[in-house]
């Protein structure tokens, strides 16, 4: 977890969890700078650690930061020293339903997010979340490629075309591994992410998942291949009735073929 270093002798980091403590208190104001905040945002802070971030967003304009930690040492700390809106809940992030974020008042999302969850967090959040205005994310810098990634390149990937599907995912800028201690072994990136208007995201997103996960296992196999092999009921009538070249690798497939590739499949299938 990249949260921030204050304490004169915090505990060690742990790497079950997968901490790295962020030195730089720059970053953290510039991470809190990039939610655009305003004074009726209700923010997320996943993973605050010792705190450089929070105080960086107690400092911005908002009506209530909720902070998630799955550490119980910073859990506590976070809520002795939390400011009057500030409330610190010991979690763990993965477990959170994040369709229960409700439309109260408008919901942003951060944290510096620990390496072996960052993937999943972010697909779960960013698609189940029905009410989020913004969020910004700091990840391993390899993460950070996969999820802006564009089709042809060799990060594209199912995580690319799954956050695409519900957000305009944008890298702000690098930290290096001189930023932490103890350094990691890779860089990171800070991402900032909009949500796509309900008309542009996908109308059956279950079985979006589960095509990019049929595809993308196979990912240098052609997808007529790809198809055929699964056997699953409507994926070739699909395919045919898309006008998409059979030849095709599904890292060569838009994000919008994707999505139309999932409506043709609903239809076939009924």
């Amino acid at each position: 977890m990249t949260s921030c270093l204050t304490a004169k002798h915090p505990p060690a980091a742990k790497k079950s969890l997968g901490q790295h403590f962020l030195r730089r208190e720059d970053i953290c104001t510039r991470i809190a700078a990039l939610l655009f905040p305003t004074q009726e945002d209700c923010i997320i802070e996943i993973g605050p650690g010792s705190g450089a971030l929070t105080r960086a967003l107690e400092a911005q304009p908002h009506h209530s930061l909720l902070l998630l930690e799955k550490d119980a040492y910073w859990a506590v700390q976070r809520q002795r020293l939390a400011a009057a809106a500030t409330q610190a809940v010991l979690m763990d992030a993965l477990h959170l339903d994040w369709r229960r974020i409700g439309p109260q008042c408008p919901w942003k999302i951060t944290g510096n997010l620990p390496y072996n969850i960052a993937s999943p967090l972010i697909w779960d959040s960013l698609s189940r979340a029905p009410c989020w205005q913004r969020a910004v994310f700091m990840v391993q810098k390899e993460v950070g490629q996969r999820l802006a990634a564009m089709p042809g390149t060799r990060h594209y990937g199912a995580l690319s075309v799954w956050v695409q599907s519900f957000s305009r995912p944008h890298i702000e800028f690098l930290v290096g591994p001189d930023a932490f201690s103890p350094p990691p072994k890779v860089d990171s990136a800070v991402l900032s992410f909009a949500p796509l208007s309900a008309e542009q995201r996908p109308s059956y997103p279950d079985r979006l998942g589960r095509l990019l996960r049929i595809c993308f296992q196979q990912r240098r196999k052609q997808i007529g291949g790809i198809f055929r092999r699964s056997t699953i009921p409507g994926l070739a009538e699909a395919l045919r009735r898309s006008g998409l070249d059979a030849a095709l690798r599904p890292e060569a497939i838009s994000v919008a073929e994707f999505q139309r590739l999932t409506v043709l499949w609903a239809e076939a299938a009924r």
